[in-house]
């Protein structure tokens, strides 16, 4: 097999094994897709999974900490992303949501044009307010 057709799953050391047979992060080529990432501080041995804060903004900064990442473990960075989908569980939270998105892509200085994006609205365990999953092109 050449490296283009090899997968690898990606699994930085600031996470968790995921709690299903699925991988954080795979990459395929010059594909990565990053599975579905939300607010949990970084992975402390012997430790459940613990949400940044209570707030939309707490959470949703450290979810870009954990696709950003899982971009690096497989090579990429966000001026990679081809394609971001947001899962909010509350519509009230989507104009909050999208100051705290323009802000943080703002301070990233993005060298290459927004990646394209959806955002719906889903059901997520008690206490989580928001999940992203990107996916990235490399090279």
């Amino acid at each position: 097999m050449t490296e283009n057709t090899v997968k690898t799953a990606l699994t930085p050391a600031t996470h968790t094994t995921p709690p299903a047979k699925f991988s954080h992060g795979v990459k395929k080529g010059n594909i990565l897709q990053v599975a579905g990432q939300v607010g949990f501080l970084p992975a402390e041995e012997g430790k459940a999974p613990t949400p940044a804060g209570p707030t939309l903004r707490e959470q949703t900064l450290q979810t870009f900490a954990n696709v950003k990442a899982i971009l690096e473990e497989g090579g990429a960075t966000w001026d990679d992303v081809m394609m971001m989908r947001v899962y909010l569980t509350d519509v009230d939270h989507f104009a909050e949501m999208n100051e705290i998105y323009n802000a943080y892509f703002e301070e990233q200085g993005l060298k290459a044009p927004a990646s394209a994006r959806t955002t719906v609205y889903v059901g997520l365990p008690k206490g989580l307010l928001i999940e992203i999953d990107a996916l990235a092109v490399l090279g």
